[in-house]
């Protein structure tokens, strides 16, 4: 199966030198009529390459040429149609966050994850609400998140969250250094849970709501659901798929 390409790169000078060889070798047929995105740069530009192409449903093939490069594969100019022909898939939903302010209510996706950050010097209390039923009444804390099976190994892991399998049916609720209760480490919800964090004493402990790289500031309550409506499928090589990753990522030092 032959297939067309539409080549993105990061900023990075190696992304870039990469996306000038890669032109070289192969014809780039344009984001309408390209069959694979082909994403050159590390997790956080294949981040951002999910969020421009979501709504052209096609799937993206990454090469690292970052640091981490979790989400991508090793980069090789060198037999791109026949990895693609071999590659394995992997289909993600994302996170729809609904972020309230005083005046507005802001909604973004996040593929990977949605965070809540303390802006100040002081810690952010939270009351954490699931399925409209108070789970904890004031989490004193630097933040929160929820996270997806793909984005557990992020920002989760260094949490210390747990690391879920891709096609578990389920969600990551992880604390950032939670004070009080001291011992909370957080809870797996399935994945139709309905998450929402009041924010208590927002205007002496103001909160920021990231859902991947979208941040809205001086939240006063933010609401985390999946939806399931949304979809994109990543591509990787074969042998190296997302469930092998995720499962060796367990087992590192």
């Amino acid at each position: 199966m032959s297939h067309s390409f539409h080549f993105v790169a990061s900023a990075a000078p190696e992304a870039q030198a990469a996306l000038t060889e890669l032109r070289a070798r192969y014809a780039d047929a344009g984001a309408d009529k390209a069959d694979v995105i082909v994403a050159l740069g590390g997790d956080g530009f294949m981040l951002q390459t999910l969020h421009a192409f979501r709504d052209r449903g096609k799937p993206v093939y990454g090469m690292n040429l970052g640091s981490v490069g979790f989400l991508m594969n090793e980069y090789r100019a060198e037999n791109l149609e026949q990895r693609l022909s071999a590659a394995e898939s992997a289909r993600i939903h994302p996170l729809r966050m609904r972020a309230f302010t005083d005046g507005e209510t802001i909604e973004a996706l996040a593929f990977n994850e949605v965070s809540l950050l303390r802006q100040t010097r002081q810690a952010a209390k939270i009351r954490i609400l699931v399925d409209d039923k108070v789970r904890i009444a004031e989490l004193i804390c630097d933040g929160m998140l929820v996270s997806t099976p793909a984005g557990s190994t992020a920002y989760n892991s260094s949490a210390h969250g747990p690391i879920l399998p891709i096609d578990a049916a389920l969600l990551a609720m992880t604390p950032i250094s939670a004070f009080r209760p001291r011992r909370w480490r957080g809870a797996l919800l399935p994945r139709r849970a309905r998450t929402r964090f009041e924010i208590m004493e927002a205007g002496k402990r103001p909160v920021s709501a990231v859902a991947d790289d979208f941040e809205v500031r001086d939240v006063t309550a933010v609401e985390v659901v999946e939806d399931r409506s949304i979809s994109t499928t990543l591509l990787f090589d074969a042998g190296h798929n997302l469930d092998e990753r995720i499962l060796a990522e367990q087992f590192l030092d």
